[in-house]
């Protein structure tokens, strides 16, 4: 079993900075993808940035330039810093990995989610 923990919401005004993190725990044999989604109130799920296991990166055009997506492949850890928030930003946020796990000796790769953290912005 894969869990994802996230880690670094909360409230900021805006232009300020928040930097989030998930990690994962389990039997895994490695993680390809790793991204962030976020869900504001009555909108649906969007993809914020994803980073795939060489390294390349993609961005949603409304934060590009203010997000950074980053990987730790030791510590099984995705990173979102967020700078100049908006008060659009205001979601909560969770984390999506693509793992490779074993499966009666196959592996085999599975999406996992975070429990999702809020992050507020005021204006």
């Amino acid at each position: 079993q894969v869990q994802l923990v996230e880690a670094g919401g909360g409230l900021v005004q805006a232009g300020g900075s928040l930097r989030l993190s998930c990690a994962a725990s389990g039997s895994i044999v490695s993680i390809n993808d790793m991204e962030w989604y976020r869900q504001a109130p009555g909108k649906q799920r969007e993809l914020v940035a994803s980073i795939r296991s060489g390294g390349s990166t993609n961005y949603a055009d409304s934060v590009k330039g203010r997000f950074t997506i980053s990987r730790d492949n030791a510590k099984n850890t995705v990173y979102l810093q967020m700078n100049a928030l908006r008060p659009e930003d205001t979601a909560v946020y969770y984390c999506r990995f693509i793992v490779v796990v074993l499966t009666v000796g196959v592996p085999r790769s599975y999406q996992y989610w975070g429990q999702g953290t809020q992050v507020t912005v005021s204006s």
